[in-house]
């Protein structure tokens, strides 16, 4: 492990500067936003799971007193029957037909039509007034089912990519990938013990408290503001401007503080549809979304159906392994199957295998991201097979994941050779970690499982400005979604030398600071953090310069120390050290106003890996299940602020968890979500968990000048696999389907 680098202010925790705020009620969250004469917007959803639409009808809704604008396909660009999503359509012609149908309603719940009108009763009774014809069809449910070639069809012209040959008829598969590497065969006659099971994981929500909302207005000259629950207000900006087919320019998003997204914030749902009712009423539109909506019509992560076959030599040593993987995309193509089969294999050294991984179109809601998307269904394949291979070697759980434990060098199984990396360290933490080295209580069962996210880079940008007294403003445009804040001003404290206390951090609108990626991928204190350091190293640059010119000396002569400009050592000049806030009182003379900038496309996002390992007691009379004690380990590279790190491993894990033993979409034979509330759809409450015990491993991140590694993916991988692993050592039965709910575990005991 590289050795630690001693920080002044990274590395601590300070309180989060949105705590005040959040906890008085000053937030302003997306619903919160309020203007004069604004109208409200409500939606009209499908009542079939799979529908054609023949004709919509919103003439009487139109006619009703105090309703302003009612919309249907026909009323966006493209229309109810023509090309959709501007120049070329592809994946944005998808989510344009999502968030309005037009020809077909493609799951319960799919908007077929909108109103705006001065009440959210008259909106209401509007929509009732709406009036659809519909041509039924049979819904398409099953994931496997749905990549039979006599399935009923989604969608007539999808014709499945990335296959060697081009296919001559459509289908439900949208797309295809494959990873493969070495000879699998040969690999599997080197092994002496095989493992190979089918892995059924259902649609699970991302669970956020904060229901979808917005605010759009529309003025005169034909230029939107929009406020809005965004993980991305660039990227809204971008989608919505393509939906509507109008200008980037004459669109602003302005982002409000978010209650929780997790991924399933990083498209558009109801903004382009409030734009357009704003625009068309010629007053400010409001939506927002019921609990019910953002079950039945936002995108949960894909349920998934995965094969794993996997080979290993008496001593541990995996030989060979093979994957199918089947996700369900929703109604419109985008499962995350690339990063699924990335993930599933790559915390392993491994020569041979085959990954093939299908994209699948089913009458069920477009999938959206969920932490890590993808991983957590593949990888709780994989680790179930290595508990299993474990079992049957007589192996220590941890010690066969040394035996083939992927550290620096080892290539990924997607291409790139891993740069430092602290999985060997996670593990051996694991096995040394008390709550690993104590009994296994009585009745109970433990479970191991490891975790990885490969983490992501893209686009950056970011300001630093120097106030009149010194104090620092940072100025970016990544909603804060986990403490991202917090981060970029200690980063920034750090680089500069000032007190975390005098640095500021602030989210600007899409026409205040410059564009940024959404904020998912585990990229954000990684690549806007490095762009808030570079810009800092410019406010740096200028200071020397200012300090230089002041004193009469060579920009050379001058150093940044401790927050000061200085003479470098052996310059003879007998001057006063100028501070940020001695630079500022001179700036009118030596050039005006400091501002730093920095723009990046952020390359070396390090991956990630965790161990987490879990005891559970199975009620083997009900089913139930308790957590009797959770210990996540992770490798942070460096963790810039470790009460956020450890909120990340401790939220991953609940919601990894709570997907394990509980959640999960259930539609019925027409394709209804039967579950569509937190009263049926069940998340962990504080008292169904014990308190997450996390340790933090640092391995620096070399690509980044704090050594910064992204964490907020990787905690919720393992959860899956390591439940399952707990309870098959409580109970003697392996259950190969999630969720590990009472009923499924009684019958699984009962069919033994």
């Amino acid at each position: 492990m590289a050795e630690a680098v001693d920080y002044k202010y990274i590395g601590t925790s300070p309180v989060r500067p949105d705590g005040v705020d959040k906890v008085t009620g000053r937030a302003q969250f997306a619903a919160d936003q309020n203007m004069p004469n604004t109208l409200y917007g409500k939606i009209l959803r499908s009542p079939h799971a799979h529908a054609n639409i023949k004709s919509v009808d919103v003439s009487k809704a139109l006619a009703m007193e105090g309703v302003y604008a009612a919309v249907s396909g026909a009323d966006f660009p493209g229309g109810a029957r023509g090309k959709v999503g501007g120049e070329g359509g592809g994946d944005i012609g998808d989510v344009a037909r999502n968030i309005m149908a037009r020809d077909k309603a493609l799951y319960h719940g799919h908007a077929v039509a909108a109103v705006a009108a001065t009440s959210l009763t008259i909106a209401d009774a509007a929509l009732a007034m709406i009036d659809v014809e519909y041509e039924t069809l049979a819904p398409v449910l099953d994931v496997v089912a749905a990549m039979a070639a006599d399935s009923p069809l989604l969608d007539a012209t999808n014709f499945t990519k990335n296959l060697p040959e081009t296919p001559d008829k459509p289908s439900n598969i949208a797309s295809v990938t494959v990873l493969t590497r070495g000879n699998v065969d040969e690999g599997f006659e080197q092994a002496d013990v095989t493992v190979e099971g089918e892995y059924h994981i259902p649609m699970a929500h991302q669970g956020y408290i904060e229901p979808h909302a917005c605010t759009a207005t529309v003025n005169e000259e034909g230029k939107a503001t929009v406020w809005c629950s965004t993980q991305g207000h660039f990227e809204f900006r971008s989608m919505t401007s393509k939906i509507l087919d109008w200008k980037v320019g004459d669109l602003k998003f302005i982002p409000a503080e978010i209650g929780g997204g997790f991924g399933g914030k990083t498209t558009v749902y109801l903004e382009p549809v409030a734009v357009l009712l704003s625009k068309l009423a010629g007053r400010p539109v409001k939506m927002m979304m019921s609990r019910e909506e953002v079950f039945r019509a936002t995108g949960p992560t894909s349920g998934s159906v995965c094969r794993v076959k996997v080979g290993a030599k008496k001593d541990g040593t995996i030989t060979a392994a093979k994957a199918w993987l089947a996700y369900e995309a929703g109604a419109f193509a985008g499962a995350p199957i690339g990063p699924g089969a990335m993930a599933i294999f790559a915390p392993y050294v491994l020569e041979n295998f085959h990954v093939e991984a299908h994209d699948v179109l089913v009458n069920k809601p477009k999938v959206a991201a969920y932490r890590a998307p993808g991983a957590p269904q593949s990888m709780h394949a994989m680790e179930i097979a290595l508990d299993d291979i474990a079992r049957e070697i007589g192996m220590d759980p941890l010690d066969l994941r040394l035996k083939n434990a992927a550290s620096e060098g080892t290539r990924a199984p997607y291409g790139p050779k891993f740069p430092a990396i602290g999985f060997k360290e996670c593990l051996e933490a694991a096995k040394a970690h008390p709550n690993y080295t104590a009994p296994v209580p009585e009745g109970a069962g433990r479970g191991v499982a490891a975790g990885f996210w490969f983490n992501i880079g893209m686009q950056s940008s970011a300001e630093v400005r120097i106030n009149e007294d010194g104090t620092v403003i940072i100025m970016e445009g990544n909603p804060d979604i986990g403490g991202s804040r917090a981060s970029m001003c200690l980063m920034a404290a750090e680089t500069l030398g000032v007190d975390y206390e005098r640095v500021k951090a602030y989210i600007g609108d899409t026409e205040s600071t410059g564009f940024c990626n959404v904020t998912g991928g585990s990229r954000t204190t990684f690549a806007t953090g490095m762009a808030v350091v570079q810009a800092c190293e410019d406010i740096i640059a200028q200071c020397k310069a200012r300090a230089a010119a002041t004193w009469g000396v060579d920009e050379d002569q001058v150093e940044w120390e401790d927050g000061q400009a200085i003479p470098a050592p052996g310059v003879n000049a007998d001057v006063t050290p100028m501070s940020l806030a001695d630079v500022m009182a001179s700036a009118h003379k030596t050039g005006g106003p400091l501002l730093g900038r920095a723009s990046l496309n952020a390359s070396g996002a390090g991956a990630s890996f965790s161990v987490n390992f879990v005891d559970l007691m199975v009620d083997k009379e009900t089913g139930k299940v308790d957590v009797l004690a959770f210990t996540a380990i992770q490798d942070a590279g460096t963790a810039i602020h470790p009460a956020y790190v450890e909120g990340q491993m401790q939220g991953g894990a609940a919601q990894g968890l709570g997907w394990a033993l509980n959640e999960e979409y259930i539609y019925d034979a027409d394709g209804v979500m039967e579950n569509a509330g937190f009263l049926d759809y069940r998340v962990p409450v504080a008292s169904d968990l014990p308190m997450i015990d996390c340790q933090i491993i640092e391995v620096p991140n070399p690509r980044h000048p704090y050594g910064v590694r992204g964490v907020g993916e990787t905690p919720i991988v393992a959860p899956l696999a390591a439940a399952a692993n707990a309870v098959r050592a409580a109970t003697g039965v392996r259950i190969n389907d999630l969720p590990l709910s009472p009923p499924n575990i009684l019958a699984a005991i009962d069919s033994d």
